[in-house]
């Protein structure tokens, strides 16, 4: 059973092109500094149309090697939380699965523990992992 990570804006306007171009550079930045290449990343959907009010959306599968699990969730958290700041005036909602992630203005989006340098390090040892992202 797989656990993914929802994260999506919606708002009455489009983005304007200053916006998409700082979501773009978001993107571009977060998926270069991400630690795995073997896992999944920030990931945005194609524009729907039959969301006209949804200005962005994704979607991150989380990773089954529990040793990468937190990096992960601190990471794509992490950008998500720069694509809020860069569109700041919509309805955002970021969940995984059915645990909505609550939003706090000094910290942006965040799950207790995710960050714990022990429990990393406790979740790398479950798989035999050494902890360091390559």
């Amino acid at each position: 059973m797989s656990v993914s990570l929802y994260y999506n804006a919606h708002r009455a306007t489009p983005l304007t092109e200053a916006e998409s171009a700082s979501v773009e550079r978001v993107v571009a930045a977060r998926t270069a500094s991400f630690p795995y290449d073997d896992e999944e990343g920030l990931y945005l959907y194609e524009e729907s149309a039959s969301e006209p009010r949804e200005i962005v959306a994704g979607s991150t599968k989380m990773p089954f090697d529990p040793g990468h699990l937190m990096p992960v969730i601190a990471h794509v958290l992490d950008s998500v939380t720069e694509l809020r700041r860069a569109v700041p005036d919509a309805e955002w909602r970021v969940h995984m699965d059915d645990l909505d992630v609550p939003w706090e203005e000094a910290e942006g989006y965040a799950l207790p523990g995710m960050r714990d340098a022990d429990l990393i390090a406790e979740l790398s040892a479950v798989h035999g992992d050494d902890g360091v992202a390559g």
